[in-house]
């Protein structure tokens, strides 16, 4: 059965071709909701790009196909229109008739009474906008094309019971052929011998094979696995045929400590990478500061500190890298050189990155557009880590099933390029930890 989608705003400028999304349906774009996509044109932001490219797919179907206040038909079956009203809409409620949102919900209500033979449903990204559509009697969803259905992440680690002479030939030749439902590429595999189960082997599956973990025992950058999901996340980033690797986890589990340590491993003693390249996006905790004085380093050094707060660990760690002392700031010549180069998301568009070591930080709050943009910018040899917990988020319009570390992680885990690895257990401190239980 057919159905009227009546779309926000911001689904639009979250996906500009998402009116192409809907199957055999009617989409009805409101007028109210063009006027807002307006505002956000000039921007030099993703959203300002998505708002111009939203007005160019509007302005090609207006071409093909004349006004698009009549239904116009889209490859699918379905049809837009945008719905333009006689007059300023009121709700019939006592809610704020100035305010866009309850436009473009008004027009929800009109779609709604106008068309009863075909059910109506509001889509937004706006969680409070949806609950006050529910509350008047609209129906209302999120966008769920960008969503990942059956989410299942936390599987990282795949449990296999094995007869003893396979246990022990794994020890034996570093790899065994097992059989289990769940495995998929790069999944770390617990192989536990099923007559003594306290008699384990820590593995990863290659696609064919269950192999030994090649991590070395002194770790990286005098960085050392303190957990099973530390040492196969090792694994993976020290992997070259691996190039796409997503670690997911709470605060505190060295997602970026061991991406970075393998970053600085891979780059300044086995120079397989012309560059460590880390990226995060800017995005302040609590009240923004407004503006901040200095060059633009000096401007992105709030936001980009934890980074270095990480480097100045890992060569307190390690005196050896880079040559010289216990110095915590040791890692500078190596920024001053672009051997470690910081920089915020916003200048990586339009750039090619070949044979870089890319390490995205806080990936949860990107779009999965935002992430494709960055994972097309790698060139021959480059290797791209994404990290973040999807759990902790700031981005208004994701949650923790739409944003583009948890899409990136699910679409990629067939791919034997890609591998993902959920961390679980915080190893920064005891209290850090408890914190993160408890609060």
């Amino acid at each position: 059965m057919k159905k009227n989608y009546v779309l926000d705003a911001n689904v639009l400028l979250h996906d500009p071709h998402a009116v192409f999304k809907f199957e055999d349906n009617n989409v009805i774009i409101p007028i109210y909701a063009i006027e807002e996509i307006d505002k956000f044109k000039r921007e030099s932001t993703e959203r300002g790009r998505n708002a111009r490219t939203v007005a160019r797919v509007l302005d090609q179907l207006r071409g093909e196909n004349g006004s698009l206040s009549q239904q116009v038909p889209l490859k699918g079956g379905g049809t837009l229109q945008i719905a333009v009203p006689k007059r300023r809409h009121e709700l019939g409620v006592g809610l704020d008739s100035n305010s866009l949102d309850h436009a473009i919900l008004q027009t929800a209500i009109d779609v709604r009474d106008r068309d009863k033979a075909c059910p109506t449903v509001f889509v937004t990204m706006d969680t409070n906008l949806r609950i006050r559509a529910d509350a008047i009697g609209v129906a209302s969803q999120t966008y769920e094309n960008p969503r990942v259905q059956d989410l299942d992440l936390e599987k990282s680690v795949i449990e296999v019971q094995v007869p003893p002479a396979e246990i022990d030939g794994f020890f034996a030749t570093g790899s065994v052929t097992v059989s289990h439902p769940d495995l998929y590429p790069n999944a770390g595999v617990l192989l536990r011998n099923e007559q003594a189960l306290s008699h384990t082997a820590l593995a990863r599956y290659d696609g064919k094979v269950v192999k030994a973990l090649r991590v070395p025992r002194e770790g990286v950058m005098s960085i050392r696995p303190r957990n099973k999901e530390q040492s196969i996340a090792l694994d993976l980033l020290l992997d070259d045929s691996v190039r796409l690797v997503c670690l997911l986890g709470k605060a505190g589990t060295g997602k970026t400590l061991l991406a970075l340590a393998a970053g600085l491993h891979r780059t300044t003693i086995d120079h397989t990478y012309t560059r460590l390249l880390v990226s995060r996006p800017v995005m302040p905790l609590g009240r923004d500061l407004g503006f901040l004085p200095g060059d633009v380093d000096e401007k992105l050094n709030p936001w980009m500190q934890p980074i270095f707060d990480n480097l100045e660990y890992i060569f307190t760690q390690a005196p050896h890298a880079g040559g010289g002392g216990r110095d915590s700031r040791a890692y500078l010549p190596l920024v001053e050189n672009g051997v470690i180069q910081v920089e915020p998301l916003t200048y990586i568009r339009g750039r090619s990155l070949p044979k870089q070591f890319l390490i995205v930080d806080e990936a949860q709050n990107l779009t999965p557009h935002e992430i494709k943009t960055i994972i097309t910018r790698s060139g021959e040899g480059t290797k791209v880590i994404l990290t973040g917990d999807p759990h902790q988020i700031d981005h208004p319009y994701v949650d923790h099933a739409s944003n583009g570390l948890s899409v990136a992680a699910q679409r990629f885990k067939s791919e034997r390029l890609a591998g993902h690895v959920a961390l679980a257990k915080g190893e920064r401190s005891e209290l850090a930890e408890l914190a993160a239980n408890l609060l």
